[in-house]
């Protein structure tokens, strides 16, 4: 005769119940049903057998996600490995469960039969109406708060952002970047001005402005300035013979004397000046690492920056990848676009794609084309890191050897490899990739999770001795 066991997860824990006189009740589920809702009936069917709460909120939330995903948490092992008979009579039961995901792990773990339909679902619909009047020490307000938070935190967790592919970060970066450039430009131009009153021969001889910037924050006043500090401007310059114009000019020069004061001022504003520009450097190498996590392919294709704006002009990636690529191809042209539609002209063949390396090698008479062309393999590059689980830049990097192909096939007539041919190479290569990427996260993972456990441990220990 065989016996039937009740796995029941609880947002407080695990509870293992025996159904007694199983055949007979699996012979009239109709009577099941009806003694569910009265508690003295449903309590002469089913006993506790064992529970097992969850240690903490955390603990909780791991093994509820291991049973929404179909598998046995070590926690469940341990649980059923302790409190269901022994292995000899393993053979003569029955373990209903409410998942048949959690069904299949459990008999490749412990070669029980399990069952999930018939009898089990009444029973566990009992289970559920019942479950703290079964269990000693559990309330209604201790069942409800554990399924609230229980609840709040599986939610949360499910809807959660990942928080490396959020784009907003990239459509404010680029937007700062190119706040950053118009600023730079105009101090630049404002701390030109400013010491060309003292020192007006350096603006021919130095034209980069962040150089300018620190050649003007380490002479200061040019009378004060000596031979002797001919090395630390070299280092600056990066150019012996500008550093021989600036002393030669320094003899000559038509600059006027400066107070102290205005150097005071001069010299804080170069200082400003300069952390702008470095400020700007690791800006641009934020955005470059923030492209890499959410958008590896379109800024493997077609660059960084330009992606970005790709991207911030649509709104989001998403939108992005939801437009077509006679769309990309002229996004940021809307004006000129409209001009020409207005007057019935010729319009635009290109907006944000321009600034591409790609059409800047091409011939000028082959441009529209291969704005079309890149548009196109825009799209299926956004596309594949929107939708993608794990982005890698694969795609990104074939789809650029083609855009290259094709431009020599315009210059010479060398006609490209096909592209289901190269797609195909792709898939593979990217199927390597993330295999990679998957075993590193598990890595990582089991390392997290062992970290976790030895927290709880050191916390409960802690508890103890207090």
């Amino acid at each position: 005769m065989s016996k039937l066991y009740i796995l029941f997860e609880h947002a407080s824990g695990y509870a293992l119940f025996r159904v007694r006189e199983f055949e007979e009740i699996g012979m009239n589920i109709p009577q099941v049903e009806a003694s569910v809702v009265d508690l003295s009936k449903f309590a002469t069917v089913v006993k506790l057998v064992a529970f097992h709460p969850f240690q903490s909120g955390i603990n909780a939330l791991d093994n509820i996600n291991s049973v929404s995903e179909g598998l046995v948490h070590d926690d469940l092992r341990t649980f059923l490995d302790t409190n269901l008979p022994k292995e000899k009579k393993r053979a003569k039961m029955i373990l209903g469960v409410a998942d048949s995901r959690v069904a299949s792990s459990i008999n490749e773990l412990f070669s029980i039969t399990c069952q999930h339909t018939g009898v089990v679902p009444e029973l566990l619909r009992g289970l559920r109406l019942h479950f703290p009047n079964l269990v000693k020490g559990l309330t209604d307000q201790n069942q409800s708060k554990a399924q609230l938070g229980l609840g709040h935190a599986y939610s949360r967790a499910k809807v959660k952002f990942n928080v490396n592919r959020v784009d907003n970060m990239i459509i404010q970066s680029i937007a700062l970047l190119d706040q950053l450039d118009k600023d730079i430009n105009t101090f630049s131009m404002r701390i030109r001005e400013w010491y060309g009153y003292h020192f007006p021969e350096l603006i021919k001889i130095i034209t980069d402005n962040y150089t300018y910037a620190r050649v003007v924050h380490l002479i200061k006043n040019r009378k004060d300035f000596s031979i002797d500090r001919q090395e630390e401007l070299e280092t600056i310059t990066m150019d012996s013979g500008k550093t021989a114009a600036v002393f030669e000019a320094m003899k000559t020069t038509i600059g006027m004397d400066i107070s102290p004061i205005d150097l005071i001022n001069i010299e804080s504003f170069a200082n400003r000046v300069i952390h702008l520009f470095d400020y700007r450097k690791s800006l641009q190498e934020y955005l470059k690492s923030k492209m890499g996590q959410v958008a590896p392919n379109l800024a493997m294709l077609i660059g960084e920056q330009v992606g970005a704006r790709l991207i911030a002009h649509a709104g989001s990636l998403t939108n992005l990848a939801k437009y077509p690529a006679s769309t990309i191809q002229i996004l940021g042209a809307e004006k000129a676009l409209f001009r020409a539609l207005k007057t019935k002209g010729n319009t635009p063949k290109y907006g944000l794609i321009y600034h591409s390396s790609h059409i800047g090698k091409a011939n000028t008479q082959n441009k529209g084309r291969i704005s079309r062309y890149l548009a196109n393999k825009c799209a299926i590059a956004s596309r594949i890191d929107c939708f993608s689980d794990i982005p890698t830049s694969v795609f990104g990097d074939h789809l650029k050897q083609q855009v290259s192909d094709r431009l020599k096939f315009y210059d010479n007539g060398e006609l490209p490899p096909k592209n289901v041919d190269v797609m195909k190479i792709a898939l593979e290569e990217a199927e390597v990739e993330r295999e990679q990427i998957l075993v590193k996260e598990k890595k990582r993972r089991k390392k997290e999770k062992k970290r976790r456990k030895a927290a709880e441990a050191a916390a409960a220990a802690a508890e103890l001795a207090e």
